[in-house]
């Protein structure tokens, strides 16, 4: 997909967020994440494109971005860009965030590879990423699919879906490893809210029976570095020097007594 390709799948990722399925997936997401963003402690936050959602209201930290590609101003449920930028090229300085979160980015992005390695560069030590996607093995993915053979389309168009397993796989080799994971959306592609009311059930008897099928999943990790360990207080290495004195003084005195 060239970059003409991907700011048409964005603009229909905003009329899609729109519809029914759209709302139902967005008050899971906003539910989730406020329960992970609740426990994360810093700085500095960033939320990466998708302004229909406020991935850091629970967030305690201070200093709360909203970033995307394109300004928007603020409107009714959603709120106004605070910077403008290029998802492959974050403007920040190298491990300055503490957290970062990307609700449907590199689904719709032309190298979600360089996404996640800019998003690496920018998180400090133990800083952490939240992503959100659309789960390829599920009822929702499998529409995805179908409209390439004929079928009609579901999801808004993206050049592919992201498993969660290569997803990790992705993050790992980055150096941030999976920390917590989550499924959710389990009902049918139905794009009327009378029809998504009646499949309400399967949201309680999804997460129990086949807890890996909902149609969107969010994961959690934080960025690891190698060879970090935490260093001792000077006055340790002072503690531990005193007693070789007390031999040395001992002998001075032999010397004088002799």
């Amino acid at each position: 997909m060239d970059k003409a390709g991907s700011e048409k799948s964005i603009i229909a990722l905003e009329g899609w967020l729109q519809t029914p399925a759209g709302v139902y997936m967005r008050a899971w997401e906003q539910s989730c994440l406020d329960n992970l963003t609740a426990d994360i402690f810093g700085y500095n936050a960033v939320q990466i494109g998708m302004p229909e959602i406020d991935a850091l209201a629970a967030s305690r930290m201070p200093y709360k971005l909203l970033a995307d590609r394109k300004p928007r101003a603020a409107r009714e449920q959603q709120r106004a860009v605070n910077l403008t930028l290029d998802y492959t090229e974050l403007p920040f300085a190298s491990q300055s965030i503490d957290l970062v979160v990307l609700p449907h980015v590199l689904e719709f992005s032309t190298d979600p590879h360089q996404v996640l390695r800019e998003v690496e560069r920018v998180l400090i030590p133990e800083g952490q990423v939240i992503i959100c996607g659309f789960n390829p093995a599920s009822l929702w993915g499998a529409r995805h699919v179908l409209r390439r053979v004929g079928g009609t389309s579901f999801l808004p168009r993206t050049e592919e879906l992201i498993s969660m397993p290569r997803m990790k796989d992705w993050l790992k080799l980055l150096n941030m490893g999976a920390t917590q994971s989550r499924f959710g959306c389990y009902a049918p592609a139905c794009r009327t809210e009378k029809w998504l009311h009646r499949y309400a059930f399967m949201d309680n008897a999804g997460s129990r029976w086949w807890p890996y099928l909902g149609g969107v999943y969010v994961v959690q990790a934080i960025k690891r570095v190698k060879g970090m360990r935490l260093i001792g207080p000077a006055w340790s290495r002072k503690t531990a020097a005193a007693p070789s004195a007390v031999p040395a003084t001992n002998k001075r005195r032999e010397q004088q007594d002799g």
